[in-house]
Formats: structure tokens, sequence, C-alpha cells
């Protein structure tokens, strides 16, 4: 949990009217509740995604009387604030402009053989899924990323990511496919080069390629590496061949990428016993309120009230998207992360971001780079704010695993220390023990059953 900014009275009440018609729509609709929902829930082919089931539904749908008598009493703007919080709130999947390919089956089938295939790394042995495990919730429960060499930074899930404007914790990258490319080219990650993933492809899914992108270029002799994110190797080999070869090369390694996110978008969460609870609380199911304990609503006020998580873990995904400095201790005190403020610069001179050649949107579809904060002093040190959603099955937390268990997030988040490097947004806050209990069991409400593969 990282509440960020404390929430005042009139936050809460303009949060609570932007979400006012999702509770009308939902009263509206009375529709029966399902609550088995899958955890992944991909658009055409669901053998790309396992099923997942949520809470049980009660056995016997409750009578009008008790539906009509809610158990838990909630305000008009905490009620829209929770319907805002439902998983079912987040709509249809939005579109990426930038990726023609995303929801093509093909697309998602060759993406996942990539997914899962270690010969895109230097060594053979380091796959998107070696730090992605699905038993894992998409992530690998490390303090820092694992690949051929240890990262600086803890691996992020890839549930949801489709949903966020920019990727990592820095947000130096804005969309899934481009985000798909950085772990490949990192030394300490994949370790590999673009001209050998090209070879990749060449050997082994030309066929896979061509029926979603169209057949490959026609290339000359390549060299085994080549990149100009590479050794000084591979960065002279890159600047030797010709413009023509550079631009087909980046094509195809964009269109890697571009397969990989139309896999990674159906990877989705699952429904929680929250939602059962959210949905029963605004159809004033009193019966369906059991889905949660009495000490799970207590953390849930304090949640909305007085922890005030909601300033920034907010919406369906319990994220704001945005970047925050809470204070968070850096693992080398000497020089601390500097996060949002280095991703920042990182995103705008990215050659695969929105506005570059190898995007497939119109300049202005490119909205959150057009009007992107460079110079705010509050970047300095601000990290992109996680989702909620699984995150009892996560731990440990923080952009550097420095926490691990809940409770010690809390803790931290209660003290509000000075950051070392930056602003602090947090404020000291006073949490007894009980509190903080409840809280925890909140937070795990939030969880769906995992996976089965």
């Amino acid at each position: 949990m990282r509440p960020g900014l404390r929430f005042t009275t009139f936050a809460l009440a303009a949060l609570a009217a932007s979400a006012l018609a999702l509770v009308a729509s939902a009263l509206a609709a009375d529709a029966p509740f399902a609550p088995a929902a899958a955890a992944f829930a991909p658009a055409a082919d669901a053998a790309f995604a396992p099923a997942a089931v949520a809470a049980s539904a009660p056995a016997a749908a409750p009578t009008d009387a008790v539906r009509a008598t809610p158990r838990d009493a909630w305000s008009a703007d905490e009620k829209a604030v929770i319907a805002s919080m439902r998983l079912d709130a987040a709509g249809e999947r939005p579109a990426d402009p930038s990726n023609a390919y995303e929801a093509r089956v093909d697309a998602a089938a060759f993406g996942r053989a990539l997914f899962e295939d270690a010969r895109l790394s230097r060594n053979g042995q380091v796959s998107c899924a070696s730090c992605h495990a699905a038993e894992r919730q998409f992530q690998d429960g490390r303090p820092l990323g694992q690949g051929l060499g240890t990262g600086k930074r803890r691996t992020m899930p890839v549930m949801g990511a489709e949903r966020s404007p920019f990727l990592f914790w820095d947000g130096r990258k804005d969309s899934l496919w481009s985000q798909a490319l950085g772990p490949l080219e990192d030394a300490a990650e994949h370790g590999g080069n673009r001209v050998r993933f090209v070879r990749l492809v060449q050997g082994h899914y030309a066929q896979s390629y061509a029926q979603v992108f169209g057949p490959l270029p026609t290339f000359g002799a390549l060299p085994d590496d080549a990149s100009p994110a590479g050794s000084e190797a591979e960065r002279a080999a890159w600047a030797a061949l010709p413009g023509r070869t550079r631009d087909d090369v980046n094509r195809v390694f964009a269109n890697i990428g571009k397969a990989i996110a139309a896999y990674e978008r159906q990877v989705t969460y699952g429904e929680s016993r929250f939602d059962t609870y959210a949905r029963a609380t605004i159809e004033n199911d009193g019966r369906g309120q059991a889905a949660l304990s009495l000490q799970e609503v207590r953390g849930l006020r304090l949640f909305l009230g007085k922890g005030q998580c909601v300033t920034c873990h907010n919406g369906p995904l319990l994220t704001d998207h945005a970047f925050h400095n809470t204070g968070v201790p850096p693992l080398d005190p000497k020089s601390p992360d500097r996060g949002r403020a280095d991703g920042v610069q990182r995103l705008l001179r990215d050659e695969f971001n929105c506005l570059g050649r190898y995007s497939d949107a119109r300049p202005e579809q490119c909205g959150e780079l057009h009007f992107v904060s460079t110079d705010d002093p509050a970047l300095l040190g601000a990290f992109r704010t996680p989702s909620l959603r699984n995150a009892a099955e996560r731990p440990p937390y923080m952009h550097a695993g420095q926490f691990a268990t809940l409770g010690e997030v809390i803790d931290h988040d209660a003290r509000a220390p000075e950051a070392a490097s930056g602003q602090t947004e947090l404020k000291p806050l006073a949490l007894d023990e009980h509190e903080r209990g409840e809280l925890i069991a909140f937070l795990r409400t939030l969880s769906a059953l995992p996976p089965t593969n």
C-alpha cells in the first residue's frame, strides 16, 4: 500500500462524483452476479489463458428483503468510490494505436511462443517467462530481477499492464510492445541484441512472422551480433550496416515486441472477494456483503478514509498509474535511484515510443507524449504506483523489494520518513496495531485465486 498524498473530504467527493454513473449503471442492469471469473481473459482464444475462479457464489440468491437491507452502511459518496474500484468498472481493454496487430489471435500465438523462448537471450536460458512466471502472478517473487545478471529493480507483473500509459517503475516506456523490447537487450536480463533476434526469427519463426506482419525483409549477410545498445563491438558492427538494413532490423525487432504485447495484453486479473462485496454494496445486497468479514470491512473503511490509501490506489486496478515519491529507502544511500526524473528522459529519447517511426499511431494519437511533464521537481525519486490487485500474493514490495511484508509497507507509510532523493509526499499517520491488521486483512481481499496452467 502506498498512500501518497493525504486524501481530503473534498478529494473523496470529487472522486465519488466521477464514479456515480457506475452505480447508476449497475443498479439499472440488475444483472445476477457471476463471481466465477477467469484470471486470464483472452479476446478470442481461451488456450492462451488458463482459467482461475474467484470467490464462490452464495448457494442461493438472496431474497428481495435481504437484498434491500445492507449489512454495512456506506454514504452515497463512499458507495460511488467503491463502485469505481470494481474490476468490471474497467470496461473493455483500451486499444493501443501504436500496435496495429495487438488484437490478432495469430499475433498473440506468435507472441506467446516468443515469450516462452529462452533462445531470446545470450546464453539461451532466459525467457520472458523466466521473470514473468504464470505460477507466480507473472512476476518472479525476487527483490531484484534476475536474468543473466541481477537487475536494479523489482520485476513488475504483466497483468493489467496494457491499461497503463507508462511501463516500468520509472515509466521509461509508453506501450506494452516497446516495454517488451527493453529487457531483450539489457545486459542484466536477456543480454541479447536485435540482429541476433532477427536471425532467430529468420531461422525458426519465418512463417509465423509472415502470417502476421508479412514476409521478412530480404537481408544480405548479417553479423552475428549488432545493436546500437550493445557492447562496443556490437555498436561498431551496427554502425557498419547500411541504413536500409538497420531500418529493416529495427522494424522486425519492433514487430517482435508487438507480437509479445498481443499475448501479454490477454493476461488479466480475476475477480476477487472485494469485487463481490462491491457489487453487493451498490445493490444493497446484505447477504452478498458477507463476502467480506467485519474486520475486512473496517480495513476498507480505513483504506478509503483515515489511511488515505485510495488517494493513489484507486480505480478498477487500484492504481492511479502516476508517479509518487513516498520516501522508500534506496538500496544505495550514496546513489539513490532517481526514478521518474530519469525515466521520462529515456522515454522521450526512445526510438520505439509512440511518436517513433516504428509506431503504428498517428502523431495526434500520442497525447501522453505530447503533454508529459519533464521538469517537475516531484519526479525526482518518484516511482509508478503499482496495482494492489493480487498484491498480497506478490511479496516483496516497492521498486527494489525493500519491504518483505505488507505490514512493513504500512509501517513505512505511517511513519512517512524523509526521502533520500527528492521530497516525500507522505505525512505521518497514527495507526494502531488493530488498524494495521484491519488494513492488511482488507488488502488480502483484493486477490483472486491463482491461475492453474
